[in-house]
Parts: structure tokens; sequence; C-alpha cells
């Protein structure tokens, strides 16, 4: 399928690793010119590197942090003009909320709402004027169904997902969506790091943790990040217009509801 997305631009945030690189290779190998924004420069370069050389398309670089109102003039100063915008930023730590300060719960929702709504508040009039724009948050699953040790996760996340709902319904008449991908466990860092968390409270090693937790999943195995990234490309796609204001949900099936 012809996504119909070749030479736009796009801003795809946190994609050195992850989700976030596999959101910026897929959209690469569609022809779009991606800017990746990542905190590490190294990592970032390397990422970049190699989306060139797999997709032969145009990446640009800005090693920054998007939580902070300097790291999005220098991504915004770098791609101004977006037609698709990926947000994407690290989750908080898990922990008991007993333990959390009041600093901890402004960085979740800095980095985890407030970032994602005022990177869509400088493009989404642009892209409106242009008659196209795609807008993708990376959430997460627990969204969905809450998970009691990401608090700070679960709290931030929902309030973009109530923003989200209101705003997406006054763009799409522009041919401008919003929506949010909801990952379950995918085999990336964060997971790692999850799992790290859960074998030290259980005391159990993190190889009997990974290996529970890939069996407790329908699909019995972890979601890799390209096939999130080419979710997120046809969300991104001329095809998706009529797709807005969703919460996609990628778990393997691992969420038990209907609804």
């Amino acid at each position: 399928m012809n996504l119909g997305i070749d030479g736009m631009q796009a801003l795809v945030c946190g994609a050195s690793k992850g989700l976030g690189r596999g959101c910026a290779e897929a959209l690469a190998a569609e022809g779009v010119h991606v800017t990746v924004v990542a905190r590490h420069a190294d990592a970032l370069e390397l990422a970049a590197a190699e989306i060139r050389q797999s997709t032969g398309s145009k990446v640009t670089t800005v090693a920054c942090d998007i939580t902070t109102d300097g790291g999005r003039m220098k991504a915004l100063a770098a791609c101004p003009q977006p037609d698709i915008l990926v947000t994407n930023a690290g989750g908080p730590p898990t922990g008991d909320f007993r333990n959390w300060s009041r600093d901890d719960w402004i960085a979740a929702l800095d980095a985890n709402m407030l970032t994602p709504i005022e990177l869509i508040k400088a493009t989404v009039d642009g892209m409106m004027q242009r008659g196209f724009g795609r807008i993708v948050n990376i959430t997460s699953s627990s969204v969905k169904a809450p998970i009691d040790i990401l608090g700070l996760s679960n709290g931030a996340r929902s309030g973009l997902t109530g923003f989200v709902a209101g705003l997406a319904r006054k763009t799409v008449l522009h041919n401008v969506t919003i929506n949010n991908l909801l990952p379950g466990p995918f085999d990336t860092a964060r997971l790692t790091a999850t799992l790290s968390d859960a074998a030290l409270a259980t005391g159990r090693s993190i190889d009997e943790v990974r290996e529970a937790r890939r069996l407790q999943n329908p699909a019995q195995r972890f979601g890799t990040p390209a096939e999130f990234g080419a979710m997120c490309a046809f969300l991104c796609s001329r095809h998706a217009g009529y797709l807005t204001a969703q919460n996609i949900l990628l778990d393997g099936g691992a969420y038990p509801g209907t609804f």
C-alpha cells in the first residue's frame, strides 16, 4: 500500500531507540523527511545514520530534552512546519504513590501530558491551514488497564488522553487527525527496566520475570518496534483521514475486555 506521504515532514520525539525509533524508521521508509529528537546525541546520531542507510530518506537530528521549553524551541526550529508529529517521552519511574512527592508528579505531567500538548499547540494550526496533519501520541496500555506500580504514568497519560479526545474532534474537519498509540509489552529498554524493578521487588531473576511476563501474553511474545512503527505509519497516512480521537491498543491481546 502506498501511504501517500512521500516527501512530507515529520517530527518524531524519543527517536534514538525503542518505539520512537520504530516510528521514525517506518516513516522514513515511506519517503518522509524525518527530524528525530532525543536527549543523547551519540545514540541519536547512530540511529539516524542507520535509518538513512536502510531507507535512503533524509533524517535530521536534534539532540535536546523535549520536555523543556528550550528543547521544544530547538526541535521546532529544525522542523517548524511538520505534516506529521509523533510525541513520545520516557515513562516516569515505577513505585508506590506514597513515596512520590509533588515534584515527582509535576515531572511526570511535564513529560507525558504537558509536553505533547505544547507540541500540538505549536503545530496543529499550521497543519489545519495546509489541510493535512497527522498527530500520534505514544502513550501506554496503562491508559486502558492501569498498572499499580505505574501510577505516575497512569495519571499523566490519562490526562493527555482526555485532552486529545476533545481537540481531535475539532481538527478532523481540516484533515488533521490526532490519535494515541497504546503499547503493551514491547521488547524495549523500558520493558527491561520495568522487569528489573519487578525482579528486585520479588527476589526473582530478571530472566524468570521476563519469561513469566512473556507467557502471560496471549501472543506469548513481546512486540517489536518495527511492527509498532508500521501501525504509526498507517495512522500518519493519507488513508487514515477518517480515523481520529482513538486509543489504539497494541498488546498482543493482553487486555481482557471487549471494549
